[in-house]
């Protein structure tokens, strides 16, 4: 089994020291969470870059890859619909 904390995302960093370890886009203070939640909401990738200056497509595009590596990996209870 492969997990996504072991796989290397040149773009997604992880420090203790910066934002309480969780996942950050590159070297920066945006976490991976931050940029998921303003996809979710509805934001284009473009609008999520005029959010946050210091991004590129690229590191929104890591921050979906990295999303989709990290729940293919797990189990995510879910609800029944209906």
């Amino acid at each position: 089994m492969t997990y996504p904390w072991r796989m290397s995302f040149e773009r997604i960093s992880s420090d203790p020291a910066r934002m309480q370890g969780l996942p950050c886009i590159r070297e920066t203070r945006v976490t991976v969470s931050a940029v998921l939640g303003q996809l979710a909401a509805g934001r284009s990738v473009e609008q999520v870059i005029e959010d946050y200056p210091q991004l590129e497509r690229e590191d929104v595009l890591a921050a979906l890859e990295y999303a989709a590596a990290y729940t293919r990996e797990r189990e995510i209870p879910l609800t029944a619909a209906g």
